[in-house]
């Protein structure tokens, strides 16, 4: 098994799963589920398989349910980074968690669906990491490796791996994955109480210290209802 940059990764899990309704009416956006198990429980089985031992999972949204489930897990361990009191969103939730988290950790979404290429995407991330050079290295999937996707894409990618946002009015060739190994760099002078991780991703775009690499699997939009059958079709066929 390749040697990891971290042995932690950070779990978002607290969402409302607003685009998931009416599933989401009694139930959090990561215990739907997918070809027989829960979302949340396929990123967490593929953090297993890589060697990831711990998960800092947040909670909000239906947060009993979602941590009675976890409750049961052994591997990887569960950590729970409260935010029933207010949803932090993505930006606001690392830096609460920052405390439990190493540096560099992985941060992934709780409602990933993806299929491994020749190796495991926290592996690949690992094999690029430099922190010398790096706030943040995201997991980006081309146009034809993003199935069930119908946006227009989220950032370019220079030769030397360095991303900046779409252009407005124009396609980008790269979607983000959800999925990123993140320095505690990046999370500094961080505003208080609830953000997004766009506010910091922008910071190190201008300082030329956020970067990319091209997944070599397949990854799944799994965003609202009915995207669920067509996912599970492609699973089936491995």
């Amino acid at each position: 098994m390749s040697k990891l940059a971290s042995d932690t990764a950070m779990v978002m899990a607290a969402g409302m799963g607003k685009r998931m309704r009416p599933l989401t009416a009694t139930m959090p956006k990561p215990m739907v589920r997918v070809a027989g198990k829960p979302l949340i429980d396929h990123a967490l089985d593929r953090m297993e398989t890589a060697g990831i031992t711990r998960a800092v999972v947040n909670v909000h949204y239906l947060a009993d349910a979602l941590e009675a489930h976890l409750a049961s897990r052994r591997s990887p361990a569960i950590v729970i980074s409260d935010e029933r009191e207010m949803l932090l969103e993505t930006g606001g939730g690392m830096v609460k968690a920052a405390p439990q988290l190493p540096d560099p950790f992985f941060a992934l979404n709780a409602d990933n669906i993806w299929l491994e290429g020749p190796r495991n995407a926290f592996a690949d991330l690992s094999s690029r990491w430099d922190p010398d050079r790096m706030d943040a290295l995201l997991l980006m999937v081309p146009h034809a490796r993003a199935l069930n996707y119908r946006g227009k894409g989220d950032f370019h990618m220079d030769p030397h791996g360095r991303i900046s946002r779409r252009r407005s009015g124009r396609i980008a060739p790269f979607i983000y994955s959800g999925i990123q190994l993140v320095s505690h760099r990046l999370l500094r002078d961080a505003p208080e109480g609830k953000f997004s991780t766009n506010i910091l991703w922008n910071r190190a775009i201008e300082e030329g210290r956020l970067f990319g690499m091209s997944f070599t699997g397949l990854w799944f939009e799994v965003g609202s209802p009915e995207m669920i059958r067509p996912t599970e079709d492609w699973l089936s066929r491995g």
